[in-house]
């Protein structure tokens, strides 16, 4: 009797197995499993080697800033509406303050920033009274600050004397104090266009032997910068009210490579001014100019639009002829020249691609002027003898000058021996 119970239960076993199995054909794992709570105590990371330093990156990072794995050294602060600087951990190099709403900077901040290479807190609303003194020096490696677009009413002071590119442009700076860059010997760039400075006088400027690039554009200058520092090569002056040069001015930079004094009220310069061995771009535009100057051997590019010059000799441009010019460019257009440019000025520089004449100042009673039909000529008039300018490259005729109707041959007679 037991051994037929038992062969009984094993045969309905057998029989209610399959459906067993059958009831879990339709089960939703996404919907009804519910993952194991349970969370290690220490977290687990995998172990991948992106050739980074092994460094904490986010434990010491201002909560209010960003620190990118793949730039230990970098902290983005940028853009965030802040008004106070974090503190700044000593690993950073890089700090973006850029666009926020900072007025104050305090040493608290700086503490223990002393790895800063850059400093960029542009586009701030910092104030001169609210930066404490000594707060950009405390870092010895610093190389770049900017300080541009805010309103600082004077240069922050002292600046680590490892800086070498400042930036202070669109401020309210009124003045420029010997003290403001004491010690600046490494500077190569200062920038201090868009301002509101009315002339710097003393050695300000002398002590910094290693300047190269000084911006000064846009402010209120009636003088040139006193002392300017020998190793000089980029000087830029446009939009002030300089009227008057120095005649030795540049004589003691020789290393000058670009000088812009476009915008200024200057009348008139010494024959020899701009007479330096380096010089190759010099930009004299809008200006009040009547007198043409001689044109150093190593310059290419002129600019004197928007001037009063009446006539252009290109005698004293160029004494001798000697095929060492590089001028490749000039522009006279907006002056009141009565005739074209001479020819001559390609024998003198024989480099020069285009002499942009344009359209000149005309005074009422002045006759009609027609410009010079365009160059290269029409094959069937190119070769034609009576073409005296044929012998000159490159003569664009549309840019170098008009041709004046009606000439009197007594005053054409004078206009050729003026040259």
């Amino acid at each position: 009797m037991d051994v037929f119970i038992r062969l009984m239960a094993l045969a309905l076993a057998l029989i209610c197995a399959p459906q067993g199995l059958c009831q879990y054909e339709a089960y939703d794992y996404d919907t009804d499993y519910e993952p194991d709570p349970y969370q290690p105590l220490i977290p687990f990371h995998h172990v991948i080697d992106y050739n980074v330093p092994n460094v904490h990156h986010g434990t010491d990072c201002a909560r209010e800033c960003y620190c990118p794995p793949s730039s230990i050294a970098t902290m983005y602060c940028d853009n965030r509406k802040l008004k106070a600087i974090p503190q700044i951990p000593s690993r950073i190099q890089q700090l973006y303050l850029q666009r926020n709403d900072i007025e104050s900077v305090t040493i608290k901040s700086f503490i223990n920033a002393t790895s800063l290479r850059e400093i960029d807190l542009s586009h701030n609303k910092l104030k001169s009274n609210k930066i404490d003194a000594g707060v950009f020096a405390t870092s010895r490696h610093l190389h770049q600050i900017y300080l541009n677009n805010n309103d600082l009413e004077e240069i922050p002071s002292p600046i680590s004397t490892s800086v070498e590119r400042i930036f202070l442009g669109h401020n309210k700076i009124n003045k420029v104090r010997e003290q403001d860059l004491q010690g600046l010997v490494n500077v190569t760039m200062l920038d201090l266009c868009n301002n509101r400075i009315d002339n710097i006088k003393g050695k300000t400027l002398s002590k910094m032997t290693r300047l190269m690039q000084l911006n000064i554009c846009n402010n209120k200058l009636y003088s040139m910068p006193a002392s300017l520092p020998t190793s000089l090569m980029y000087l830029s002056l446009e939009n002030n009210s300089i009227s008057k040069i120095p005649d030795d001015y540049f004589g003691k930079l020789p290393n000058l490579v670009a000088i812009r004094m476009s915008h200024n009220k200057i009348d008139e310069v010494p024959l020899y001014m701009f007479n330096l061995p380096s010089l190759m771009e010099l930009d004299l535009a809008h200006n009040k100019l009547k007198r043409i100057f001689y044109v150093s051997r190593s310059l290419e590019h002129l600019y004197l639009q928007d001037n009063e010059f009446e006539t252009i000799n290109i005698t004293l441009m160029c004494p001798v002829m000697d095929q060492s010019h590089r001028l490749t460019y000039l522009r006279v257009d907006g002056n009141r020249l009565k005739g074209p440019i001479s020819t001559l000025a390609f024998l003198c520089f024989p480099h020069i691609q285009s002499i942009y004449y344009g359209e000149q100042k005309r005074s009422a009673g002045d006759g009609q002027v027609h410009l010079i039909p365009p160059y290269p000529l029409p094959e069937d008039a190119r070769y034609d003898d009576d073409d005296d300018d044929d012998d000159f490259p490159q003569y664009h005729r549309e840019e170098h000058g008009p041709i004046v109707e009606d000439v009197e041959d007594e005053d054409e007679n004078d206009f050729h021996e003026y040259y």
